[in-house]
């Protein structure tokens, strides 16, 4: 509702405050009034004691009819009219709540009633409500426009604002009702709001415990003292029923310690004299502590033996008590029960507590059950989704015994679909026999379907625009269809999908890809980046996948792609050979890319085998997953060679929210066409080798690990330039590597979750290896030759530019008349003057920058580093950020320490 007008306040001005309404005040006449109107007529109610009611008429009612008014009365016309009738009848028409005034006559046995109907509800407005808008009070209340005013509601609804706000923890807040008159008997309600400060929790104190101290114990409640640390939480409010639920805490604590006759004496909230704060004060007995007696299990069942199953407990004689433990043991002795169909089997704990010796003895009891079998799947609530999607996902069918590990499976899979809503459970119902269970599917169907444009940038790729249209459940029959667009300053991407997960509704999938690839590959130069070669990739992929087991599939695929590698000819290109040819030159491109431009075909046959049991496959909080995939290039086409990669993950819950994972992959790759005999020539492509760097390695920058060229230039003054930012960092790739995190999400609280943060302390571990070394060549040209040497390390090292000068037989030789090898150390003065205007007729615009190489990062040595990264569903789009420090590193790999991915949705 908005504030009123100056209008209205004018109009408020005449009207009536309503606590006099609240009050009973005669301005509405009510009851006093009535009761007024009453005495003056009872002298002549007296004298007309024994008048016949001959006529009983309404007088004053503008909404209701006077038929309908005289029903509500016990007075009948042919009776006689009493004191005791009309007061009777006053009682009986406002008990009504539709009359503000009433009042009787009887004239020689004609009555007349007169009424006042309430005014009718033209609008309810809220004013002062700043922290609790209207959306969130209107609903609460009883009052609402076109109703009859009734004091009754004006008063439940204060009460009730007042309440909702003291849910907030606004103890102080105050609520003054008032009415405004309007023509034809209709009223505006206004309610003021006074919505005072939000009461915290000042103190919590704790009086009684001596085994724990007060620290402890407050760490176990949800209620939090407030303090400058606590200032975004929502936990230092006042609540009652947090308060109680506190109790509950602390009782739920102290029986895990083993103090079985814990028990809170009182828990008293006082309000500060200001009404701002609380003090909270818990008055507790601890006890005795307990340790476990005699620990057994007793079964009626006949396929247990109560004995063997007590060697299994967790509990043992002599430990402390722990109640959370007794009831964990009753939740696992009844998924085993389950597991061998006893869906209803009933596991109840006997105490024996002895308070002498202060031990307490347990004996499960398990009861005679009969062994269930499912009698019928029920599945409700899909209104896309064929019942057949959902029913193949289901590990049991009906007729089978029933078994609570294939329940909780079947839930896992349903779950792990994406088509419905979260936290999805299996409902469990007693069917037509006591050996007859029903299971229940109860679904709510969410969107399947994602329309998607998003424009971010990302530190990989710099700005980045996607655009998406993807349907994971295509017709209702589960089938995934999709379109993909992606832009970026070095990739380009169109791509669509289809899969089929139950081909011809057999437990086999089908899914292809159809793509076209561009990607602008680059090197590191002063902290740039500067495209090398494009890679256009056009293709297809065909796969198939067959379940071997519940957990283990396998999965065959075909791929076929042409390539098309090329570079800036201007660029890269040169006519400096002898004779001069143009053509790509190593020494300006870099080792091996040379060798990689032109235009192949790759005809990939491969197959994986997968295990996988996570609770999710989008957010896995326990479970293990682990592949291995075999490539085999050579099906035709031009690109020969055998690649093999694998991975393993493992997630575990632990404590209050926490997920620990490990997830650990590793691949090789070798040639099968023959290796060339000449040291230094690599014979797989420099896009089908591995890399590794951010975002797989976080800590290290793009394919900031593994083999590498390291080109150091040389100054004018001869010297090289050692400045990590002036060195041209070209990245080769390796045959090997391996990848390896620990991670640790860390739980925050409700407010945080409701923002969708997820923070995380990570270590990854990881490394590329097994390139052949560019050594033992040297590139010969007109203005000179580039030797190969080694440096004290042991590294290879390509020398400057070494010149030597031409014979008069017009071959440039070192050691002729003219001097020795010449080192050239300006890329302005390439060649000495006495090897130009001679028979090669050398051009002075050739030229070279001076620079060494060095071939470094080529070890299997592990790179570590350790970090801390958020996850954050941001409102502008998914979110994530990582500090990450390298611990151990090699020559030559780069370091990035902050890197960050952000994008929107619209």
């Amino acid at each position: 509702m908005t504030n009123s007008s100056v209008d209205r306040k004018q109009t408020l001005r005449t009207g009536l405050p309503m606590a006099a309404l609240l009050l009973g005040s005669t301005i509405l006449a009510g009851i006093p009034q009535a009761a007024l109107a009453q005495d003056a007529a009872a002298p002549a109610a007296a004298a007309s004691a024994a008048d016949t009611i001959k006529s009983i008429n309404v007088v004053g009612s503008q909404r209701l009819e006077p038929d309908t008014i005289r029903t509500y009365i016990k007075l009948r016309i042919g009776q006689p009219y009493t004191q005791a009738g009309g007061d009777q009848a006053l009682k009986d028409l406002f008990a009504t709540e539709l009359f503000a005034d009433v009042q009787i006559r009887n004239d020689a046995g004609n009555v007349t009633i007169e009424v006042k109907e309430n005014p009718v509800i033209n609008r309810i407005i809220l004013e002062g409500n700043k922290r609790l808008k209207a959306d969130k009070i209107l609903p609460e209340i009883k009052l609402a426009p076109r109703q009859i005013f009734t004091r009754s509601k004006v008063r439940a609804d204060v009460a009730r604002i007042i309440e909702l706000y003291k849910r907030q923890g606004r103890f102080a807040a105050s609520v003054e009702p008032k009415m405004v008159m309007l023509e034809q008997n209709r009223v505006d309600i206004v309610f003021e709001v006074s919505e005072g400060p939000k009461s915290k929790v000042r103190k919590i104190n704790i009086i009684g415990n001596d085994a724990f101290d007060d620290g402890e114990l407050r760490g176990e409640m949800i209620t939090k003292q407030s303090s400058l640390t606590r200032i975004f939480s929502s936990g230092t409010t006042y609540d009652p029923d947090r308060m109680a639920f506190d109790q509950q805490k602390l009782r739920q604590f102290y029986l895990t310690k083993g103090y079985a006759d814990f028990r809170v004496v009182s828990a008293v909230a006082e309000l500060t004299p200001d009404k701002k704060d609380f003090i909270l004060t818990y008055v507790v007995e601890e006890g005795p502590r307990y340790k476990f007696g005699d620990v057994k299990v007793e079964s009626q069942l006949r396929d247990f033996d109560g004995d063997r199953l007590a060697t299994q407990l967790p509990m043992k004689k002599g430990d402390w008590y722990n109640a959370k433990l007794v009831e964990d043991t009753i939740d696992r002795l009844n998924e085993t029960l389950g597991t061998f169909g006893y869906a209803f089997a009933d596991v109840r704990p006997d105490y024996a507590r002895s308070k002498e010796d202060l031990t307490m003895g347990l004996t499960f009891q398990i009861a005679e059950a009969p062994r269930v079998y499912v009698e019928k799947i029920d599945v409700n609530g899909n209104t896309l989704t064929q019942d057949k999607v959902i029913r193949r996902e289901f590990r049991l069918a009906e007729g089978d015994a029933f078994n609570s590990l294939q329940v909780k499976r079947s839930t896992a899979r349903i779950n792990s679909l994406g088509y419905f809503q979260e936290k999805f459970e299996i409902e469990q119902k007693p069917g037509s026999a006591p050996d007859r269970i029903i299971l229940e599917a109860n679904v709510e169907e969410k969107p399947t379907g994602q329309l998607q444009l998003s424009a971010g940038y990302s530190s990989l790729e710099g700005l980045i625009f996607q655009g998406a249209v993807e349907q994971r459940n295509f017709r209702g029959r589960g089938q995934t269809i999709g379109l993909n667009l992606a832009y970026s300053n070095y990739s380009k991407q169109v791509d669509i999908s289809f899969t089929e997960p139950y081909l011809f509704d057999r437990n086999i999938s089908l899914g292809v890809n159809v793509y076209r690839r561009d990607l602008n590959n680059f090197n590191q130069f002063q902290r740039d980046r500067e495209s090398t070669f494009q890679q256009a990739t056009t293709g297809f992929q065909l796969r198939v996948g067959l379940p071997l087991t519940e957990y283990i599939s396998a999965v065959g695929s075909y791929t076929l792609n042409y390539d098309s590698i090329s570079v800036d000819k201007t660029q890269y290109f040169s006519d400096r050979q002898n004779p001069p040819t143009l053509e790509c030159d190593p020494i300006l491109s870099g080792r091996y890319l040379c060798d990689a431009l032109g235009k192949r075909t790759s005809s990939i046959l491969g197959t994986s085998f997968i295990f996988d049991s996570l609770d999710n496959r989008y957010r896995p909080t326990r479970g293990k997953s682990a592949s291995v995939s075999f490539d085999f290039a050579g099906l035709g086409g031009s690109v020969k060679y055998f690649r093999v990669r694998s991975n393993a993950a493992r997630y575990w819950p632990i404590g209050k929210g926490f997920v620990f994972s490990l997830r650990a992959e590793g691949g090789a790759i070798a040639p099968l066409n023959k290796e060339s005999p000449t040291a230094g020539v690599e014979s797989i492509r420099l896009n089908d080798r591995f890399y590794l760097g951010e975002p797989q390695l976080r800590g290290f920058d793009i394919r900031g690990v593994g083999p590498r060229i390291l080109r150091r230039f040389y100054k004018a003054d001869g010297t090289l330039n050692l400045d990590r930012e002036q060195i041209q960092d070209d990245a080769l790739g390796g045959r090997f590597f391996y990848l390896g995190h620990a991670e640790l999400e860390i739980p925050l609280g409700s407010g945080a979750k409701e923002l969708g943060l997820r923070p995380s302390i990570f270590m990854d571990i990881g490394a590329v290896w097994g390139l052949r070394a560019p050594i033992e060549q040297a590139a010969a040209y007109p203005q000179g030759i580039f030797f190969p040497q080694r440096d004290t390390s042991g590294n290879a090292l390509y020398t400057q530019i070494n010149v030597a000068t031409l014979n008069p037989a017009g071959v440039c030789t070192p050691g002729t008349a003219t001097g020795d090898v010449t080192t050239v150390t300006s890329p302005t003065n390439p060649t000495p003057p006495s090897c130009l205007g001679s028979a090669n007729n050398i051009p002075q615009g050739s030229t070279y920058p001076a620079f060494s190489e060095l071939f470094v990062g080529n070890s299997a040595k592990p790179r570590i580093s350790v970090g801390i990264g958020v996850n954050w569903n941001s409102p502008f789009g998914p979110f994530r950020i990582d500090f990450a420090h390298a611990i151990t590193k090699v020559d030559g790999d780069d370091t990035k320490s902050f890197t960050f991915n952000v994008g929107t949705q619209f």
